[in-house]
């Protein structure tokens, strides 16, 4: 299975360096030196990782063959594809691939079927499972423990204890600081 790995942003510097988006939860793992991997468009690669370091909180990593800023500018916007073992597992048991968790059937605690999961969104500060409803809607669950307390993949299933209005907007508690002055 192909897993987007990383995004290439901008070169950095004159000697072929790039600073990269990370998007998988073990960099230190998919993209180490040695690491060969695909890339789209297909024809940018594949490219092997040369070096990589942490500047100002950035990753850069430079590839065998890529030996100047030109040549570095060229790759903006590639996309570095890594190939994983589907039944591979995350290290971390409360962490999990996008494969696994799409298509899991969304119930709540209580047992009411929401819908499925159509993809994750990879947000800054949190990710979101993408819920597609029975009616042809969508919602988006926030993917942390306090809204999504179980995910149990034998049985396929996301469990989901949503706030108040998460689901359905009437159920919304509107939380406000200002007193109405008209009464």
């Amino acid at each position: 299975m192909q897993l987007v790995v990383a995004r290439i942003g901008r070169a950095h510097g004159i000697k072929g360096e790039v600073t990269v988006e990370v998007r998988t939860d073990e960099p230190e793992r998919r993209l180490g030196p040695g690491a060969v991997l695909t890339t789209e468009p297909a024809s940018a690669g594949p490219l092997t990782i040369e070096s990589g370091r942490v500047h100002s909180g950035r990753l850069l990593l430079r590839f065998e063959g890529v030996g100047d800023r030109t040549a570095a500018e060229a790759l903006r916007n590639t996309l570095l594809i890594a190939e994983v073992d589907p039944e591979e597992l995350p290290e971390d048991p409360e962490e999990f691939y996008d494969h696994q968790l799409i298509d899991l059937d969304v119930v709540t605690t209580d047992g009411t079927q929401v819908g499925r999961v159509s993809e994750i969104s990879h947000l800054p500060y949190q990710d979101l499972l993408v819920v597609r409803r029975p009616d042809g809607g969508e919602v988006m669950i926030p993917f942390v423990a306090e809204v999504v307390p179980e995910i149990d993949l034998e049985a396929q299933r996301a469990v989901i204890d949503p706030p108040p209005g998460l689901l359905d907007e009437a159920d919304a508690e509107i939380a406000s600081g200002v007193k109405d002055e008209s009464s």
